[in-house]
């Protein structure tokens, strides 16, 4: 089995399915290049970072035309610079 491990400071994301076109209820259709693409997506792997603020399995932003898009045994991923993660997504409760 192949595993694929940021090193230098880089953070590997899986992103999330891209849907294929869709159509207005109108019937236009909406081709993936005109639609922006979510800014988030899940830490797939970690490079050796010292006080790494997320780990493996949490849910990031990260900024816009960040890193370098590749595939990998059929998953699509992403492997942004540490410095380009903006946040973490998390879950908190109900007020």
């Amino acid at each position: 089995m192949k595993e694929l491990q940021p090193i230098n400071q880089n953070v590997l994301l899986e992103l999330p399915e891209e849907s294929s076109e869709q159509t207005t209820a109108s019937g236009i259709i909406i081709p993936d290049s005109a639609k922006t693409k979510e800014k988030t997506g899940k830490v797939a792997g970690i490079s050796n970072i010292d006080n790494a603020e997320i780990s493996v399995g949490d849910t990031v932003l990260y900024k816009e035309f960040s890193g370098t898009e590749l595939e990998f045994e059929g998953k699509n991923y992403l492997l942004v610079p540490y410095s380009d993660i903006l946040g973490k997504v998390v879950e908190t409760d109900a007020i």
